[in-house]
């Protein structure tokens, strides 16, 4: 095989139609989707000779950390770092097919506006507070058992793919109204997706800083936003997001316990009035 076709779902900016261009690529042995869309990057040139601007995405780290490069390649979301052409091309070997994810608003092409991603970390306060920055000595000692549960979480690079498979994770599609302006616009979009589901990414580091010693001063904090609007009750337990995690977190387990502790924490809420 000398070449191969990728066709790439395209948008030229946000509220504007898409439309499809298909490339023929070069092969090379181990490419990756990232290799081909830098080949086409140099030669912007559909299949049909017709000049074209680049294709636009996004990446960083090129070995399935950053999460940055996240795509529908062939109709399934995963990292365009770690989808081999060959291994693609086995499975649908008429040509790769390119899209942005669908949940997330796309800013161009194959890149997408993923805030609300790390708004939902924002909501459940996914971090460990400190106090400051001076060398205060060890910290509390935790179990090997409490080591390798958190180990798992905190390898969650906020990717997006649990969301883009999750039923009840909604796209959100606002349109600025007359006589609105764009910080308005902003704000709503803001509300709406705070009143949105927080996301499994959410849930699992929920757990992942509750389980901290020093981070479980603040789970009454997370578990407060965890039963409020948007939170783990508007889980549908599909069990979507585990299949298509890149990093096989257990995600389901997240949730349960998540359940299991927001239940727990909203009876005592209640009896403590």
């Amino acid at each position: 095989m000398q070449h191969f076709l990728v066709r790439v779902l395209r948008q030229d900016e946000p509220g504007r139609p898409n439309y499809w261009d298909e490339f023929r690529v070069e092969h090379e042995s181990d490419m990756n989707v990232i290799s081909a869309l830098q080949k086409i990057a140099e030669t912007p040139v559909t299949s049909q000779g017709r000049d074209v601007s680049p294709v636009v995405w996004e990446c960083n780290c090129l070995e399935e950390v950053c999460g940055s490069c996240t795509m529908l390649i062939n109709g399934r979301v995963r990292q365009a770092c770690s989808a081999l052409v060959d291994n693609l091309l086995g499975d649908q070997p008429e040509a790769i097919e390119l899209r942005p994810m669908t949940k997330f608003p796309v800013v161009r092409d194959l890149m997408v506006d993923r805030a609300r991603i790390f708004a939902s970390l924002e909501k459940v306060k996914a971090w460990v507070p400190v106090d400051n920055y001076h060398d205060m000595g060890p910290g509390p000692r935790q179990s090997q058992e409490q080591q390798e549960a958190a180990y798992k979480y905190s390898q969650c690079m906020s990717c997006g793919c649990c969301l883009e498979a999750c039923p009840q994770f909604l796209k959100i599609e606002l349109k600025i109204e007359p006589g609105e302006t764009q910080e308005q616009f902003h704000a709503r979009q803001r509300e709406a997706a705070d009143r949105s589901f927080v996301g499994a990414h959410a849930i699992a580091q929920v757990d992942l800083f509750n389980m901290n010693p020093i981070g479980a001063m603040m789970a009454g904090e997370r578990l407060d936003a965890l039963t409020a609007e948007g939170g783990i009750q508007l889980c549908g337990n599909a069990q979507n997001c585990v299949k298509v995690c890149p990093k096989g977190l257990p995600l389901t387990t997240a949730i349960a316990r998540g359940g299991r502790a927001a239940t727990i924490h909203s009876l005592k809420s209640l009896f403590d009035r």
